[in-house]
């Protein structure tokens, strides 16, 4: 009775390592959240400020109203360095997002 014991306390102990070892993996294969979203592309002179928060990494809902209210007051984007002239876009954020931004419609 004592090896039968001894074989499930091995047993078991083997299918906790193999889990542990095996759990990792599994959270690896799940994409990032916002993975989906860093491929997608905004044109930043039609986007609305939902759309420009979501596509936009690090640009929040307060930034991406400024940047829809900026072009309503002065007209179309014409590049996408313009964009430092809006309060809170910085050098930083636009070379984060530069491959995400498009100049579409003027």
């Amino acid at each position: 009775m004592k090896p039968i014991r001894k074989f499930r306390g091995c047993l078991n102990t083997v299918l906790v390592c193999i889990t542990l070892a095996l759990t990792p993996a599994v959270f690896a294969a799940d994409p990032p959240a916002k993975m989906t979203t860093a491929l997608e592309q905004v044109d930043i002179n039609s986007a609305d400020a939902t759309t420009i928060a979501q596509v936009m990494d690090g640009v929040g809902m307060v930034k991406a109203q400024e940047i829809v209210a900026y072009r309503e007051l002065n007209g179309a984007f014409e590049s996408i360095d313009q964009l430092m002239e809006v309060k809170g876009i910085g050098q930083a954020t636009i070379e984060k997002n530069r491959h995400r931004i498009v100049i579409a419609s003027k």
